[in-house]
């Protein structure tokens, strides 16, 4: 792998930020084009990621079970009212399939590879994985549907019972995704697990806490949301936080153990 190749992830991330950054300060339809260069660079992140680090059959396998079930439980959902609540999606956010701009999926794709690397990195049972994968998973919508119904992307038609604070949005809704996540996360649990450089996928889920936490106090006027996003996503991705924290520690003082390399002598030549 040539060095540009390594950096190409930490490329689309940081245009990612740098898109986020932007966000609040733009409107209408230049804000939905932006929200769909962000999801669109974001995804690209996560995809090259596993690509250069995973290979090809991997990443082929993470994305056809998140685009497949992500774009699935979506177009379920519009057409039943069954799934998350009876919503509907709008056209700002470009061309859609059975009612689900292309870009819904992606955004369940770009979210669920770094996910599975936090909560691989934290335990080892398969069935584990998929349900904390799964949960946190779902924690990131407690940030994502308020925004994007204050601008109009989807819209529910009903909302009887909502969270405290997050008013508009169905519980159902919530349950939905969970129950869209956990499936996500098993069938991903069954793809090789490897080791691999979890610098970028740490960056970007350590961005969607942290920006949407200061977002919604700062510049949305919830801080409600803030809270529940806040609390339930952080009490996964900060043990991650710690557990890299101790094994880069780990690593460093076997590193100072190690001896010093020894070399043999060369003999002189007349």
């Amino acid at each position: 792998m040539t060095r540009p190749l390594r950096w190409l992830p930490w490329a689309l991330a940081i245009a990612t930020i740098v898109g986020h950054l932007g966000w609040p300060f733009v409107t209408g339809a230049d804000r939905a084009i932006l929200t769909v260069a962000t999801v669109t660079t974001c995804f690209l992140a996560s995809a090259t990621h596993a690509w250069l680090w995973r290979g090809p059959r991997w990443t082929a396998g993470y994305l056809a079970t998140t685009l497949g079930l992500g774009w699935a439980g979506e177009a379920f959902g519009t057409a039943t009212g069954l799934l998350f609540g009876s919503y509907h999606y709008t056209d700002a956010l470009g061309p859609a399939l059975l009612g689900v701009p292309l870009v819904i999926p992606m955004a369940w794709a770009m979210t669920a590879y770094p996910c599975l690397l936090a909560v691989q990195s934290l335990v080892r049972s398969q069935w584990a994985t998929a349900l904390v994968g799964g949960y946190l998973l779902a924690t990131w919508d407690l940030f994502l549907d308020p925004q994007m119904v204050g601008e109009g992307y989807w819209v529910w038609h009903r909302a009887e019972r909502t969270l405290p604070g997050i008013p508009g949005i169905p519980v159902e809704n919530y349950v939905g995704w969970v129950i869209v996540a956990v499936a996500m996360m098993a069938v991903l649990t069954g793809l090789p697990r490897a080791d691999v450089p979890s610098g970028m996928p740490s960056l970007l889920m350590t961005w969607l806490l942290v920006s949407n936490v200061f977002a919604n106090v700062v510049f949305f006027g919830r801080p409600l949301v803030a809270l529940w996003g806040g609390v339930l996503m952080g009490a996964v991705v900060v043990p991650w936080w710690l557990s890299g924290q101790r094994r880069q520690r780990a690593t460093q003082r076997l590193v100072q153990k190690q001896p010093p390399t020894q070399t043999a002598p060369v003999a002189s030549t007349p």
